[in-house]
């Protein structure tokens, strides 16, 4: 299977969104008729899009209108909004600052430590509202902010970096047991991101609730140009829903795949 690129290396066709279409089956159904719910931690939603986890994207007021809507909007825990007090007057700073002044400006802005009371504070707000709350933050600060969390009503906990595994080598600082997290956690934990079918199986049988598949897809990324790695997104997804389909067929668990960036369009979402 596969090409040569090199002697003793070999590599296989991958596809993204727009070198595919969907073929037409043998039974039509009325549009409006169509059900596109999905379940999670065995509650139900009726719109399978999630916000990402993106100071530019999701605030207090922007995850409650979208569990209005039936989606699900995460909340970035390592952000502007556990930071200040006011975050809305630190968006404008940084929506009016030039291109030239932008990333000065944000470097500045994220030195600021996160408050844990703003991470209760802010989940309390969306949960106020009768709002699914599902939150984000990097593997390093799981531990810490997974029970403030938890306590708080968050009913969705991510954690979530650029590329995630359950064998993470570090010296600077303690590695997540992501398997003995999960069980300490009342609530689903979805993990991401990943691009193979090999890590995605991993995840699940670390008891992951859901999986984020997707490497530098996303229009604000630039993890392909930076770092060279990456898959794309439609071999990407199919080869973890591939191993989520293993998954469920030796546990009986089924695992929500949540392909994460790429898509431009309704067509690109009705591909994933």
């Amino acid at each position: 299977m596969g090409m040569w690129v090199g002697r003793g290396r070999k590599a296989r066709r991958c596809y993204g969104f727009d070198e595919i279409a969907l073929v037409p089956g043998g039974t039509t159904i009325n549009p409006n008729e169509v059900d596109t719910s999905w379940e999670l931690g065995g509650k139900t939603y009726k719109v399978p899009i999630m916000a990402a986890a993106m100071d530019g994207v999701v605030d207090v007021r922007f995850a409650i209108e979208m569990a209005r809507l039936g989606g699900i909007a995460v909340l970035n825990l390592d952000g502007i909004q556990t930071r200040y007090e006011n975050p809305e007057e630190i968006l404008k700073k940084i929506a009016k600052a030039s291109s030239d002044e932008a990333t000065k400006l944000v470097q500045s802005l994220y030195v600021k430590p996160i408050k844990e009371k703003l991470i209760e504070k802010r989940i309390k707000e969306i949960k106020k509202k009768k709002a699914t709350v599902a939150v984000s933050t990097i593997p390093q600060n799981a531990e810490r902010f997974g029970n403030i969390a938890q306590k708080a009503g968050a009913d969705i906990f991510i954690i979530q970096s650029t590329v995630i595994s359950v064998r993470h080598i570090s010296k600077q600082y303690k590695v997540v047991d992501l398997k003995k997290f999960i069980r300490s956690m009342k609530i689903p934990v979805i993990l991401g991101n990943c691009v193979t079918y090999n890590v995605a199986l991993e995840l699940m049988e670390a008891g992951a609730s859901g999986i984020l598949v997707g490497i530098g897809p996303g229009a604000a990324c630039t993890t392909r140009g930076v770092l060279g790695i990456g898959v794309p997104q439609v071999t990407a997804t199919s080869d973890a829903s591939a191993a989520r389909d293993f998954h469920y067929k030796k546990t009986g668990k089924y695992i929500p795949i949540i392909t994460d960036g790429g898509m431009d369009s309704g067509g690109d979402i009705c591909k994933a």
